[in-house]
């Protein structure tokens, strides 16, 4: 069985972290965002995954080898000349996902994280006979989406409704769907959406089926909502009773610490925290609401949260960094700077205080 992820273009909504890497390689709890994706992929028995990029395909490439073998999962690039919106990468990729088997093939969105029941999928496709699948999440404010007008017995797809005025259902496109091989015939190889031009299509036909995703959803394209996304991931963690949670009496709630970290007496970490590789926390150090990335070094008495502390970077004693502060890779926070939602680009040296949200060039 085969898979397309679309990772697509330049990750400006995660910037300043995505100046270092693509977007998919940014760690998401301790782990790249793209690799969920793929460990969740190959768990069902996936056995080839492409990527659809526009952007620094070498580098994903080059990062994924490793995973390749680590894995034992073919991973493939399609790379795009001129971005081709969310359909025309499958196009693109075509002679890649169709092979002699007739199989459905998965397209995930990079940017989405949650319980991948990829099992449940195939069992759903399977039972309507239909042409394609997708996941479909519940959500508070319909209104703010484009929403999936469906048949609640069986799931078949009437319509969709972009950014609806009135209620008219609350199930939003969870970028996750099985496809036929034959959905490959209605799209052109140029930009095109597949889910303002393809799916309505296919619903129209009444072959488009909607399986509403158990758990937890989250598209972690932009930092808020990365933050939410780990408070979710980790809480999806606790139910699951992972081994992976840290524990102790320095510990609040669902905290990830990677074994190489090292922790200082005295500190307070948590809820909702995840420490990267190689990071060096001193005493003293508070922690909630964050990540922080690899080999950072957070000094005594430090405090931290709602914020992403980016790859090699320090924060100096007695900081405070907090409400959505994002730091780049290697940012210097000096002693005692207080930051309300700065977003510092790479390689910078914070002197004075940020007192209102900012970026710092």
């Amino acid at each position: 069985m085969k898979a397309l992820i679309l990772v697509g273009g330049f990750g400006t909504r995660l910037r300043p972290l995505t100046l270092s890497v693509p977007k998919p390689l940014v760690e998401f709890a301790n782990k790249p965002m793209i690799l969920h994706q793929i460990e969740a992929l190959k768990a069902i028995g996936v056995t080839e995954v492409v990527l659809a990029i526009n952007y620094q395909p070498e580098v994903m490439l080059n990062f994924l080898k490793e995973f390749e073998t680590k894995l034992g999962i073919k991973i493939t690039c399609s790379q795009e000349t001129e971005p081709l919106g969310t359909a025309g990468p499958l196009a693109l990729a075509r002679d890649n996902l169709v092979d002699d088997s007739g199989e459905p093939f998965f397209v995930l969105n990079s940017d989405v994280i949650s319980e991948y029941p990829l099992q449940q999928m195939i069992e759903f496709h399977k039972s309507h006979g239909g042409e394609a699948s997708i996941l479909v999440t519940k959500v508070d404010e319909p209104s703010k989406y484009g929403v999936v007008v469906m048949e609640e017995s069986t799931g078949q797809v009437e319509r969709f409704v972009e950014k609806p005025k009135v209620f008219v259902g609350n199930k939003i496109n969870a970028g996750i769907y099985l496809l036929n091989p034959s959905v490959l015939d209605r799209i052109e190889l140029r930009p095109t959406s597949i889910e303002k031009e393809v799916f309505p299509n296919i619903a129209a036909e009444k072959k488009l089926y909607a399986m509403v995703l158990p758990g937890f959803w989250m598209d972690i394209g932009q930092p808020r909502d990365y933050i939410t996304g780990l408070r979710l991931y980790l809480d999806s963690l606790k139910k699951k009773s992972s081994p992976k949670l840290a524990f102790g009496p320095h510990i609040i709630g669902n905290v990830l610490v990677d074994e190489s970290a090292k922790i200082g007496a005295g500190c307070l970490i948590g809820p909702d925290v995840a420490i990267g590789s190689g990071c060096i926390v001193e005493s003293g150090v508070r922690l909630s609401r964050c990540t922080i990335m690899r080999g950072v070094r957070i000094k005594k008495h430090a405090c931290i949260s709602s914020s992403i502390i980016g790859w090699h970077s320090t924060v100096g004693q007695w900081a405070r960094v907090e409400n959505m502060t994002i730091l780049g890779e290697d940012v210097h926070v000096c002693d005692e700077i207080y930051s309300n939602g700065g977003v510092v680009l790479p390689h910078k040296e914070i002197k004075s205080s940020i007192l209102n949200p900012e970026i710092v060039m």
